[in-house]
């Protein structure tokens, strides 16, 4: 090898005498080199970037710096598309994996079990949406509500229901299905205990929105937990049978707190299942086949490939310098960013589209069956009302002394009338108005009244006795001379018939009751014909429903309508929470169907606030509504992804 040194002299071209001799020559030099070289040198080097410094190294064959952090980009970014193509692989096959294990495991009696404890907790939510339209009533005589209050009340519940819904829905993704379902199942079941010893309004109100954010859950986690333990081809058939607890919700008899025996089931029935995906899958295996007369079939996997979940994971303090309090309160804060990125989520590219038409359908379904199920019964009150008013007698300056009233005196009015010593006891007066008329020496005792009133009246000598009549309230505009009022009646007395509260049971329960036939047709075509010829044609029906209102003008024929609608609309119910089920991954289901639900929610406020406005002014407006809202909500659906021979993801 040449030595560096002399080819170091050779390339300057510059030679030093030698000193000494043999085969070790060295150059001579001085002690101090001379200064101008090293300054010539130096000024030779002067203003050379970096790049034309390293350029000497890679021609001795060392990388350039670049070149070397090029190559590692190059390497990081094929290592991540590997890792990407991996894991896209991953996710295709864990849906068709678990496909195949819930085949495997069969139909039985592990889903007939899951399927009765998970339908008494959506009884639940069916006991909430109509158990208000029956306890209206009474709570109106006890609280002393008006128009508004009443109105309120309906409301608050369907409030605290879309707040829950959201709510119950986000965690579930995060916390788990089951553990969400008796946190909110047990937030019910306390405060409709509570509301039974509300004392003032504000506190009932209180109660009920409570109430309503704890069952607002049962619908989001019930479907989404059901599905996610059934095959393809049975999902939309036993999803349908499952709706029908809800309508059994709405039956009056089953009113009775149907979430009591729920938790006593289903805490019952978790005690055997481990938390492991293994374990589940394998106790669903060995339930159903020890069921069918097969307990020695061995479940065949050995093991399960999960999805990375390291973002979905809570962040441990593993250190021991934080308090209890701390590390609990970054877990709360960690959920929360989880739960609020989880619904972001909704908004990406491939759901955004299929989530916005979806939408539409359950707000469209919502406002008008809402809406109409408000509205039906108050528009059925109204024809009664304006049929008994075209049958009102009415007396003119009638003369009646020393008369005892013992029978009910009802749809009347009386002009300028005279009762001398006449004797009004223990009877009931309805709907009554006395106007100008002149009572004297007349002694009313024990009376029960609704809808009666004393107009610009003489009342002289005369005693009320344990009546509700009501000097500040009953008389208006009236004289009173040496009138007496001993032991008036306390509380509420309200200017409705007594037959309406038979009315209004009827109606809900024929409107509930009609919901089964609709149920019926739609777990038997779910899976064959599909979701959205279901969803499209029921809504389109129920559309037709709505408009043939317009051609009544008779209450039983309102009633019929009103059955045909519910009847009509309890199919496509069942085929939006089926295809909301099966159009959003598992990591997102239950956040996607709490929103939806919430919308649904949300929906019922709007109408029912508006319908409630038209009342006895028109029926156009509310029908032309719900049937725009049908229409476009059907059509819209027919544009939806078909999901029924879709996996779960």
């Amino acid at each position: 090898m040449d030595d560096s040194y002399q080819n170091n002299i050779n390339q300057q071209g510059e030679t030093y005498p030698t000193y000494g001799g043999g085969e070790y020559t060295y150059p001579y030099q001085t002690d101090y080199p001379p200064q101008e070289e090293e300054d010539a040198a130096s000024d030779d080097t002067e203003g050379h970037d970096e790049d034309e410094q390293m350029y000497e190294g890679e021609y001795q064959g060392i990388p350039h710096p670049d070149e070397v952090k090029e190559a590692r980009r190059a390497a990081r970014r094929e290592a991540r598309m590997k890792a990407r193509m991996a894991a896209e692989v991953e996710e295709e096959t864990l849906p068709e994996q678990y496909e195949s294990i819930m085949e495997d495991c069969g139909h039985g009696r592990f889903q007939w079990t899951l399927f009765t404890v998970l339908g008494l907790a959506l009884m639940a939510d069916g006991v909430e949406c109509f158990v208000v339209s029956f306890a209206l009533p009474s709570a109106e005589k006890d609280m002393c509500l008006s128009n508004a209050d009443k109105g309120m009340l309906g409301l608050i519940v369907y409030v605290g229901m879309m707040i829950g819904a959201v709510l119950w829905g986000g965690l579930a993704d995060k916390l788990g299905r089951r553990q969400c379902l008796l946190y909110a199942l047990a937030i019910n079941s306390i405060f409709s205990f509570l509301s039974c010893f509300a004392q003032g309004y504000g506190i009932f109100i209180f109660f009920r929105l409570c109430s309503g954010i704890g069952i607002g859950g049962s619908i989001p986690v019930v479907y989404t937990y059901y599905a996610e333990f059934l095959q393809m081809d049975k999902r939309g058939e036993h999803l349908s049978w499952l709706c029908l607890f809800w309508m059994l919700g709405g039956l009056p008899g089953l009113q009775k707190n149907s979430w009591d025996f729920f938790f006593f089931f289903f805490l019952e029935f978790q005690t055997a299942r481990h938390d492991e995906a293994w374990m589940i899958l394998k106790q669903v295996h060995d339930t159903n086949w020890r069921a069918k007369g097969e307990p020695e079939r061995a479940f065949q996997v050995s093991q399960i490939k999960t999805p990375q979940t390291q973002d979905d994971e809570f962040i441990e303090i593993q250190s021991e310098t934080g308090t209890a309090f701390q590390r609990f309160m970054v877990r709360q804060m960690t959920l929360v960013k989880q739960v609020m990125k989880n619904m972001m989520s909704l908004a990406a590219p491939d759901l955004r589209l299929h989530g916005l038409f979806i939408a539409i359908v359950w707000f469209t379904m919502a406002f008008s069956y809402y809406g109409l199920g408000a509205w039906f019964p108050d528009q059925i009150k109204y024809l009664q009302f304006e049929e008994y008013e075209s049958n009102v007698k009415i007396f003119h300056r009638e003369k009646v002394e020393r008369f005892h009233f013992n029978f009910t005196l009802q749809n009347q009015v009386h002009k300028e009338g005279e009762y001398i010593h006449d004797r009004f006891i223990n009877i009931e007066i309805r709907n009554v108005k006395f106007e100008e008329s002149l009572f004297e020496n007349c002694y009313f005792e024990d009376i029960r009244s609704t809808d009666t009133f004393f107009e610009n009246c003489t009342l002289k000598n005369t005693v009320f006795y344990n009546t509700d009549l009501w000097e500040d309230s009953k008389f208006i505009n009236c004289k009173l001379e040496n009138t007496t009022f001993l032991h008036p009646k306390k509380g509420c007395h309200l200017n409705i018939q007594e037959e309406n509260d038979t009315l209004i049971y009827l109606v809900s329960f024929l409107g509930s009751l009609s919901v089964l036939p609709g149920n019926i047709i739609a777990g038997l075509l779910m899976d064959k014909i599909g979701r959205l010829k279901i969803i499209g044609g029921s809504m389109l029906g129920s559309a037709g429903c709505t408009f043939f209102v317009l051609l009544c003008f008779s209450q039983w024929a309102v009633v019929l309508f009103h059955c045909l609608f519910f009847a009509a609309s309890a199919a496509a119910w069942n085929g939006i929470e089926v295809v909301t089920v099966e159009l959003y991954p598992t990591s997102k289901r239950a956040t996607a169907f709490g929103v939806l639900n919430g919308t649904c929610k949300l929906a019922a406020i709007i109408s029912t606030f508006i319908f409630g406005k038209f009342i006895g002014i028109t029926k156009i407006i509310p029908i032309i509504l719900s049937f725009s809202a049908l229409v476009c909500g059907g059509l819209l659906a027919f544009k939806l992804r078909e999901t029924r021979e879709v996996i779960l993801q």
